[in-house]
């Protein structure tokens, strides 16, 4: 006779085991969420101007690998690659602007799929406590993926900062929660 609960039961001693860690990691997403909601200017930037420095970077070292690699497909195909991350990241770092509305557009996306995955594993926990912390997550990421559709491109040049802190500031809640459920020590 199989278990129907086993891999919910693999999955809720592993979180338990590591619910110091979800604890901490929620403080410091709530943290790093409050200040971003709070310069959403600033990090919005600052957030273009990281992704673009990081589409150069690896740009580059793509295009110093594409010469070590025999074939002329795979030469031709890293050689490509490593062009388009160049140019986007140059694209990105000059016109931050219209960086921020390709990146803010992208995240929608993401925070699509983010708050699918934690409905997800909020399901999967659903018999054990906290699962209620992430269903709250993954409303939360929809909704601002949502948000971000509605108000495109006109809100891009905040909205990667305020966004972003929203989901940070949701997904710390929702660890911090599932950590203190997950922790019989921490409710007393």
């Amino acid at each position: 006779m199989t278990d129907i609960t086993f891999p919910t039961s693999i999955l809720f001693r592993r979180l338990k085991s590591a619910s110091r860690g979800l604890l901490w990691l929620g403080l410091a997403m709530l943290v790093l969420g409050i200040a971003a909601v709070i310069f959403p200017l600033a990090s919005t930037l600052a957030v273009t101007l990281l992704v673009g420095s990081v589409l150069l970077i690896s740009g580059i070292l793509t295009l110093a690998g594409a010469f070590s690699i025999h074939g002329t497909g795979p030469f031709f195909g890293a050689l490509l690659l490593a062009l388009l991350s160049i140019a986007a990241g140059i694209f990105v770092l000059f016109n931050p602007l219209a960086g921020a509305a390709s990146l803010t557009l992208f995240l929608g996306f993401i925070f699509m799929l983010e708050g699918a995955f934690e409905l997800l594993l909020a399901f999967e926990m659903r018999p054990h406590g906290g699962w209620g912390g992430m269903v709250f997550s993954g409303i939360a990421s929809i909704l601002v993926a949502v948000l971000i559709a509605a108000g495109w491109p006109a809100i891009s040049a905040v909205a990667l900062g305020i966004l972003l802190g929203v989901n940070f500031i949701s997904t710390g809640i929702g660890y911090i929660v599932l950590s203190r459920a997950l922790n019989p020590a921490a409710r007393s």
